[in-house]
């Protein structure tokens, strides 16, 4: 082979190695090796509830005669919520991926997806403290859910466990859970009045399926509804929420934070401000423990 011959081969064969390293590096199976043999340092945080935590950021609804006959999502991500390479994602096929908007997809909804707070959440936490390693996520919000939903039995609650513990099957602690719940049951008399006694139920029953007794839960307090929602007892279920009396719940007040126009979903924005409320609350009760019963406003943050 001529000399100026056997160049152009190495040169070649060096390129191919060269972006085939490359892209085995930056697949989606690469982050799912990486955790194959099991990460101590992934630090899971669960994410649950109905639709405002599944995410409806950038979502709009067309609506006839009172009824929404359409919904697609603007796309639309902040730069509080762009993917980063320490923020993971339990996607719904129960493997880790790079997170993205939408954080919920798979797990609630395939079509209108919005933006939630989780994104927001991670990202504050790795500017605030950047050592605080690798973040996984776990999506198990469903729209539309109300709390008896959520017993020991029932689909959203048994998949809530079987992805929490098989999120940390290789390695991982779960840190928290994320909990934002409510809207549904303030639209019936019956409901709210359950509320509170349900809702002390989950915790318990979530803790103790986890085998986790003081797993931290930070626990969103509805903010009052505008029309066109009708929620009559939205005021019954913010009582029971802020009646809950049990040890490293938090609770995070979301009066305040901006509504769509379907009067029960947060904007964009309010999402983004909400996982910034997560992350100081997280950060705060990890450094002042005995703050835990105090209810958290969102301007406390602002």
């Amino acid at each position: 082979m001529l000399p100026g011959k056997s160049q152009e081969v190495i040169l070649i064969v060096t390129l191919v190695v060269f972006f085939f390293n490359i892209s085995w590096v930056m697949s989606p199976v690469k982050v799912k090796e990486s955790h194959k043999g099991g990460n101590k340092n992934l630090q899971v945080f669960i994410l649950a509830g109905q639709s405002n935590m599944a995410g409806n950021g950038g979502v709009h609804r067309q609506i006839e005669s009172g009824v929404v006959t359409n919904l697609s999502w603007d796309g639309f991500v902040p730069k509080e919520c762009k993917p980063n390479p320490k923020i993971l994602r339990f996607n719904a096929a129960e493997k880790w991926e790079k997170a993205h908007e939408p954080l919920n997809y798979g797990i609630d909804c395939l079509r209108a997806c919005g933006l939630g707070p989780g994104m927001a959440f991670a990202n504050e936490i790795l500017k605030k403290d950047p050592e605080f390693g690798v973040i996984g996520l776990v999506p198990c919000a469903k729209g539309g859910t109300p709390l008896h939903k959520w017993r020991r039995g029932s689909s959203p609650y048994d998949s809530l466990i079987r992805r929490a513990k098989f999120a940390v099957k290789n390695g991982g602690n779960i840190r928290a859970l994320f909990w934002y719940h409510g809207e549904s049951d303030g639209k019936s008399k019956n409901t709210s009045s359950l509320y509170k006694k349900n809702l002390d139920n989950f915790f318990q029953d979530l803790r103790s399926d986890l085998h986790a007794p003081t797993l931290p839960i930070f626990e969103v307090i509805i903010p009052y509804p505008k029309e066109p929602f009708v929620g009559p007892y939205i005021e019954e279920v913010r009582a029971a929420q802020l009646g809950i009396n049990i040890s490293n719940v938090i609770k995070i007040d979301a009066e305040g934070l901006e509504l769509g126009s379907d009067g029960l979903h947060l904007t964009t924005p309010a999402q983004v401000q909400l996982g910034h409320m997560f992350a100081h609350a997280f950060l705060r009760f990890n450094n002042f423990p005995f703050l835990n019963r105090y209810v958290l406003p969102f301007n406390i943050f602002s």
